[in-house]
């Protein structure tokens, strides 16, 4: 029999912190709880877990730092809980490499089925085929077996938007992470770079584009 998936709560709220843990344990996860932002990074080098549920506002260190550390070594699932909405665009930048928010008031229910989803897309069903498959370290993706021969930016549009299936990235979202030196462009920009994106997965399945526009809000990526 399997381990349990062990979920690490980084949450200052020890109310909070039990609720979540109670479902969790429920829902047949193993938990661990840290409450104070500086206990957080040798907690994680001393025992990695399967996934990081990071509150934003921590006593000692914040989770957007603690984020941007930990992507530095690992790739290691986050969600991030915040009450402040104005931060979102920062929790799913390309470059801080969340992979989900979730917004304050929020039910146990929902984080565990948001615990579930970004599992099962980090570590599948053995046997399971992914149609996509992407690896950071060389760049490369992967799509139904065919090599996509991706310029830089298509690549970071295409891990970001994938990372969250079913997600809705607006444009503003997007823009942060297209390139290195952080030049200013426009939103026409975007809509070019996820043409061109959509064009080379759509040659590999014309008729299931992974890859939706939702009209005067963003895009979204869908798995098959």
């Amino acid at each position: 029999m399997d381990a349990p998936f062990r979920i690490l709560i980084v949450e200052d709220e020890p109310k909070l912190a039990a609720l979540l843990g109670d479902y969790l344990k429920g829902a047949g996860f193993e938990t661990a709880w840290i409450a104070n932002g500086l206990e957080a990074m040798p907690a994680i080098r001393a025992r990695l877990p399967d996934l990081i549920l990071l509150d934003l506002m921590l006593p000692g260190r914040d989770g957007l730092d603690i984020c941007r550390e930990l992507r530095g070594f690992s790739a290691v699932p986050v969600i991030m809980m915040t009450a402040r909405v104005e931060e979102i665009d920062r929790l799913l930048g390309l470059e801080l490499g969340a992979d989900d928010y979730i917004c304050k008031p929020y039910s146990p229910r929902e984080v565990v089925a948001r615990c579930k989803a970004v599992l099962r897309r980090a570590r599948p069903i053995a046997g399971e085929i992914q149609p996509l498959q992407i690896d950071e370290a060389a760049w490369r993706a992967v799509y139904h077996g065919v090599e996509l021969d991706l310029t830089p930016v298509e690549f970071r549009l295409l891990r970001a938007l994938s990372r969250s299936p079913g997600r809705v990235f607006s444009r503003e979202q997007l823009l942060d992470g297209l390139y290195d030196d952080h030049r200013v462009v426009t939103d026409r920009t975007v809509d070019s770079h996820i043409k061109n994106l959509r064009r080379k997965l759509e040659h590999v399945t014309p008729d299931a584009p992974p890859i939706r526009s939702i009209y005067g809000v963003g895009y979204k990526y869908e798995s098959p």
